[in-house]
């Protein structure tokens, strides 16, 4: 199993989105990188869910439901989605602040990386990052 951590605007699909609609494709998006990574993917993975913006935080934890196929809002079949569905929000959502401030997160993609919208995550900066969650 990976980890990983997609970035969404809130305002535009948010965690309550995902969770209202029990499934979401992760589309639109137009980064090479986060393209790959979105290939990478497989069904099962765990995956943190990031509102950016002017939230910026770790909101829920949701799971690769369909691995990588066809985006269907293009024409153009470099690019690619995913499924996911909700598993949980995190207890208490954490912040980017808070993510930034743990010297043991300070290699992530989303510290080193801020722009991407698709990224990777160690598993033991997953665990850092629930542990964090139960602390209020």
């Amino acid at each position: 199993m990976n980890y990983w951590l997609m970035k969404t605007e809130p305002e535009t699909f948010s965690w309550d989105d995902l969770v209202r609609d029990k499934k979401a494709t992760w589309d639109g998006v137009r980064n090479y990188t986060a393209r790959n990574n979105m290939r990478e993917m497989k069904k099962g993975d765990q995956v943190f869910i990031y509102h950016s913006g002017g939230h910026r935080e770790v909101v829920g934890m949701a799971e690769v439901k369909k691995e990588f196929y066809p985006d269907p809002t293009t024409d153009d079949p470099a690019w690619v989605v995913v499924d996911l569905i909700p598993k949980k929000a995190l207890k208490n959502p954490v912040s980017l602040a808070k993510i930034k401030a743990d010297e043991r997160l300070k290699d992530i993609a989303l510290v080193k990386l801020s722009r991407l919208s698709v990224s990777p995550l160690p598993e033991d900066a997953f665990n850092i990052i629930l542990q964090l969650s139960q602390n209020a």
